[in-house]
């Protein structure tokens, strides 16, 4: 789960990771009142930063410096209700229903602080580069020495003397290197306890006086543990999330909208990605990944269809289940129930195999609902492919 700047920012404060005063806002009367507040408190620069979950905000026009409390509210209004585009948002942008009014900081040097999964060690990874303010994608791939690296051991977690190797990599002495090594600890401490996937500090920054602080931050939380952590899982913002796969999530189907013709319904992971193989084989482009579960019902498979029909783009539909948990037959008699109670405008092909594969089979040529029926995945691809090019 994503979330915004300001509320990564609040995460890591409270791990004691330095981080500038700021303050949230979603009206252009709020955001004065925020830089006012941060002006009695001794600030006499400020930044308005647009809160969406989107890198490049800055190149879109979503960050401004401002050098007065009325900058503020000039840049406020131009930023909160703009469709902000970016790199990650496509070319539909995302609205900026909030802005983060921070203070200004001088920046005498920016580095990347950054913690992941590193999958292939099966260890956490921690990243730093004396290259801060770029995309880490571009160091590692124009400048990868500027890159430094320190795996973690999970049975020791992370130790003292990786954090001052580090430090030493970004070229720090004195108080400054103190507080990096400060800094890396508790940033590694968050990414622990609040089962985060990543956590991004782009950039971190030195100040003139040798101070260490984080001018951005970006976290995401893994969706799975969040029941660890019922705070946290308040922090979403439906907002910023497809409203289809927002549905979806309320009926506890796993969907994520894709660009291709053919929208697919599974049950597990690992046959939604070769379903999706079978349709690019057959000729046409997966348009969503869809996950019933392993408890699928008549009720879960209508809502299912009407979440792959509302994406004006799907031509046809192939539906790929393996009954293990769940009866074929039972999936068979969802799929015909819900076919009689909404209209499938498209193509149908249907392939069940597993328990009570046989009898799931007659269900659906005994009925009288248009569908494909397939055995092999082969037969499902040539079938998908039929449907294309009629």
């Amino acid at each position: 789960m994503k979330v915004h700047e300001y509320q990564a920012k609040d995460i890591l404060r409270s791990y004691g990771v330095p981080i500038p005063g700021g303050v949230v806002a979603e009206t252009v009367d709020e955001a004065v009142a925020a830089a006012e507040e941060l002006k009695e408190d001794g600030a006499s620069l400020f930044v308005v930063k647009a809160q969406i979950h989107a890198g490049g905000r800055g190149k879109g026009g979503g960050v401004k410096l401002a050098e007065s409390v009325d900058e503020v509210r000039t840049h406020a209004s131009d930023i909160l209700g703009m469709q902000l585009v970016t790199h990650q948002t496509g070319p539909e942008g995302q609205k900026v229903r909030k802005i983060l009014v921070t203070d200004g900081v001088d920046i005498a040097q920016e580095y990347y602080v950054g913690v992941t999964l590193d999958r292939a060690k099966s260890m956490n990874v921690i990243m730093v580069s004396s290259e801060g303010g770029v995309e880490i994608e571009t160091v590692a791939e124009e400048n990868p020495d500027a890159i430094h690296k320190a795996w973690i051991d999970p049975t020791l977690g992370l130790r003292p003397f990786q954090a001052r190797k580090l430090a030493f990599g970004l070229g720090l002495e004195g108080d400054a290197f103190k507080q990096c090594v400060r800094f890396i600890m508790a940033l590694y401490e968050a990414f622990e306890e609040t089962d985060s996937t990543i956590a991004e500090i782009n950039p971190m920054v030195r100040t003139p006086d040798g101070d260490i602080v984080a001018v951005d931050a970006k976290v995401n939380l893994d969706d799975n543990a969040l029941f660890r952590h019922k705070d946290l899982a308040d922090l979403r913002d439906i907002h910023e999330e497809d409203p289809t796969e927002v549905e979806a999530s309320e009926h506890g189907l796993s969907y994520i909208k894709l660009d291709g013709n053919v929208g697919c319904m599974v049950n597990g992971a690992g046959l939604a990605m070769a379903t999706m193989d079978i349709i690019k084989l057959s000729g046409g482009e997966p348009a969503n990944f869809l996950d019933v579960g392993g408890t699928a019902n008549a009720e879960t498979v209508e809502e299912a269809f009407r979440i792959i029909l509302k994406d004006e783009n799907v031509e046809a539909i192939l539906v790929n289940i393996f009954g293990g948990i769940v009866r074929c037959d039972r999936v068979a008699k969802g799929v015909i129930e819900a076919a009689k109670n909404i209209d499938i405008h498209v193509p149908l092909i249907v392939r069940l195999q597993g328990t009570n594969a046989e009898e799931a089979k007659e269900l659906l040529e005994a009925s009288d609902v248009e569908i494909e029926s397939a055995v092999l995945l082969k037969e499902a691809a040539d079938k998908v492919e039929a449907a294309l090019t009629a």
